[in-house]
């Protein structure tokens, strides 16, 4: 994987973080009413899937974490393919600007990470 790619992934991971924050800890205060544009009693009522929902996007940043330290291409393929599933899914049944926000980033840093990375087993097979 390339620099670009990664830094790229680590950003993914980095909104998913922020997302498990906003999902867990902030729902219910006015920065999560805000960016979620909810009610106190909508907040209220839904805080426990929300903080279940935060949970998953702690996973997602786990596995791309993982991927990245680990230099496991496969993983990060993976977990980059999981949060663009759940980007879609998001935008076609709850909002659609979560196709920009999540998968769309999730999309870009799939496609680096795979057009690098058969550059560089070209590259070694060259050298072989």
């Amino acid at each position: 994987m390339n620099i670009l790619s990664k830094i790229l992934t680590g950003l993914v991971a980095a909104l998913h973080a922020w997302f498990l924050v906003l999902e867990m800890f902030l729902w219910t205060h006015p920065i999560g009413l805000k960016t979620f544009s909810m009610t106190a009693e909508v907040a209220a009522a839904s805080a426990t899937l929300a903080a279940n929902q935060g949970l998953y996007n702690g996973f997602l940043v786990a596995g791309l974490l993982w991927g990245l330290m680990a230099r496991k291409r496969d993983v990060v393929i993976f977990f980059l393919s999981c949060v663009i599933v759940a980007g879609v899914y998001g935008a076609a049944t709850a909002k659609l600007s979560i196709l920009f926000i999540q998968a769309l980033p999730a999309a870009l840093a799939l496609g680096l990470t795979i057009m690098s990375s058969g550059k560089s087993e070209e590259t070694r097979a060259a050298q072989s």
